[in-house]
């Protein structure tokens, strides 16, 4: 008999566990002693701030993320197929969501390995939730391209898209590229498509707005190096 393959949910950022994990997780991370991780300090310290009983040096942690590779990410799956569980752990939110877990995740349906997902905080999905924009049709871009001239092409592709398929854009930035992106689009979107941004969700720093473009540009907030979603939509 196989392992369990369980998709384990983390806090966005620091804040009580309570207020973002589920109860029944804490029975769940009692069970497992082998964890996927993509660094492996920070899921030690989530795990000993979930409650786990067992010694957290006891535990195996195994490495997954942008250097694992092909032959390597089928090696992790070895101990389930050896009948052990395992836990997936996202370095912020849920596993496989604009995370590498995806791979890993593939691989155990390939091998008729059962993946348990378990509830908990998706940047992505609350923000959309809270825009107040198209949440029947939408869909995640991931980050932007770098050089300015290449993201602001993005940038309006994007707004294009969201019009002619009445379609919700979601993106991301690096934290410390936050304002240059805010800029981008103000500058060069339709003064009457809608931005929401929010920033540190279910932090007690918490912002989340949504206006127009023309709104925005009266206000642009200060959310450098914070993590912040993204979400157009032109009407």
């Amino acid at each position: 008999m196989t392992g369990k393959l369980y998709l384990i949910p983390s806090p966005l950022g620091d804040c009580p566990i309570d207020n973002v994990i589920p109860v029944y997780i804490k029975h769940i991370i009692n069970t497992i002693d082998i964890y996927i991780a993509e660094d492996v300090r920070t899921v030690r310290r989530y795990l000993k701030k979930a409650g786990i009983v067992k010694p957290v040096d006891e535990l195996i942690f195994l490495i997954l993320n942008e250097h694992t590779h092909g032959a390597e990410i089928g090696k992790l799956l070895n101990p389930l197929l050896e009948g052990k569980n395992i836990g997936l752990v996202s370095e912020a939110g849920v596993p496989a969501i604009a995370d590498p877990g995806a791979d890993i995740v593939r691989l155990a349906h390939e091998k008729n390995i059962d993946v348990i997902p378990l509830t908990g905080p998706s940047s992505i999905l609350l923000a959309m939730m809270a825009s107040g924009l198209n949440g029947q049709n939408f869909a995640f871009a991931g980050y932007l391209p770098v050089q300015k001239n290449d993201r602001i092409k993005q940038i309006r592709h994007l707004e294009k898209k969201s019009e002619t398929e009445n379609q919700t854009q979601i993106f991301i930035e690096a934290p410390y590229r936050n304002q240059h992106l805010i800029t981008d689009i103000v500058d060069n979107c339709n003064p009457n498509t809608y931005l929401c941004i929010a920033c540190d969700i279910t932090l007690h720093t918490e912002y989340i707005k949504t206006k127009q473009i023309k709104d925005w540009n009266k206000n642009i907030p200060d959310i450098n190096k914070r993590p912040a979603i993204f979400l157009i939509h032109k009407f």
